[in-house]
């Protein structure tokens, strides 16, 4: 994979995808407008140049970065857009203040063309890519978990790509979303998406849902860029 497939992005089209929660087992459906996903996980070498910052754990520029929170993914798709002359999709309390707080608000322009962080929907509808199974092809292919990983972090793209040219949906690190989990039941919480290095064959599902709170920095959790098409 070369390095302009890195920060390459392909566009989804519209469609619907029904999601579901073991828990609760509880089934829904949700609309999904076309919009625009990257085809790997934001890697350390991009996230590097666009923050000064290296948070992760394991290094390696084409390693997909991790040690990073969901407020650090807000602010990194802030930031990126200002630098590509983008609206930004997020607003941040004071205009770029702290929002580690559990009260600190994000405030997300549907409109704006900047980027962002996918919606949980958007996020299993294009992991699926037209498929209907728990996975888009045999696991050993097409990610990197405990079963072949050696528990260690991978390179972006090392894995076959899902139908629709989406590489490492399933494996290597988990994804933060945009989504609430549950706020009735773990208030700020977010949702966490597609399995990681060190997880068992059952957590890389295109159904699992995992939940982190958005302060929280993990080693094996990363993000994906996503952005809204003009309506």
């Amino acid at each position: 994979m070369d390095d302009d497939a890195l920060t390459a992005m392909v566009t989804v089209a519209p469609g619907r995808v029904t999601l579901s929660d073991r828990r609760t087992e509880r089934r829904w459906s949700v609309g999904v407008a076309a919009y625009r996903l990257g085809v790997v996980p934001v890697t350390q070498g991009w996230y590097a140049r666009v923050t000064g910052e290296r948070p992760s754990t394991a290094r390696g520029d084409r390693l997909p970065v991790e040690g990073v929170s969901w407020a650090d993914a807000v602010r990194f798709c802030v930031a990126l857009s200002r630098r590509e002359g983008l609206t930004p999709a997020y607003r941040l309390p004071d205009d770029g203040a702290d929002v580690d707080g559990d009260r600190s608000t994000v405030e997300w322009d549907p409109t704006a063309d900047g980027y962002r962080l996918p919606t949980e929907a958007e996020w299993e509808y294009a992991c699926r890519a037209g498929t209907t199974g728990p996975r888009y092809g045999p696991l050993d292919e097409i990610a990197w978990y405990r079963g072949n990983s050696g528990e260690r972090l991978h390179p972006v793209g090392d894995r076959e790509p899902n139908p629709w040219g989406l590489y490492d949906m399933l494996g290597n690190a988990w994804e933060w979303c945009w989504d609430v989990y549950d706020a009735e039941v773990y208030g700020s919480y977010r949702v966490l998406r597609g399995g990681g290095w060190y997880d068992e064959h059952w957590s890389c599902r295109a159904s699992v849902r995992r939940r982190s709170h958005p302060t929280f920095r993990i080693d094996d959790v990363g993000f994906r860029l996503a952005r809204s098409l003009p309506g």
